[in-house]
């Protein structure tokens, strides 16, 4: 009976992580789209930013160390002195204007892309709950 319950707990897991998987697989894919219309031209094709100017998201110790804040960035825009990878930064990038899901799905993208992992799937859900905060 024991060995039957740890079998379906494993399968149960397995099923999760799947579904997970394909979740985010699929975030990705429309992030990359959204990537390519909304932040490519500053953050460039692989996420490098242009030094001392735009700031990379690649391997981003900014971009992973706060999703919410992540977030934020894209519903209300950003100003001011940043410092990423140990390099200082300020300009000044504008509201994206993207909807909830555009949010989840180009943070899912970014955050999984360019030497970055997240720990988890970023949902729509989750970038409403941080815009309605805001108001």
């Amino acid at each position: 009976m024991g060995l039957v319950c740890i079998c379906g707990l494993a399968l149960a897991s397995f099923a999760f992580k799947n579904s997970q998987d394909a979740e985010l697989e699929k975030s990705m894919k429309a992030g990359k789209e959204v990537y390519s219309a909304v932040c490519l031209a500053c953050h460039m094709d692989k996420g490098q930013g242009i030094p001392g100017v735009f700031p990379p998201l690649a391997a981003s110790d900014y971009l992973m160390a706060d999703r919410e804040r992540a977030v934020k960035n894209l519903i209300q825009g950003l100003k001011g002195e940043i410092t990423v990878n140990g390099t200082k930064y300020n300009q000044v990038m504008p509201a994206s204007g993207l909807d909830d899901q555009d949010i989840a799905d180009v943070l899912n993208y970014v955050m999984n892309s360019f030497g970055n992992e997240a720990e988890k799937v970023l949902t729509p859900k989750e970038v409403a709950k941080i815009r309605a905060e805001l108001k």
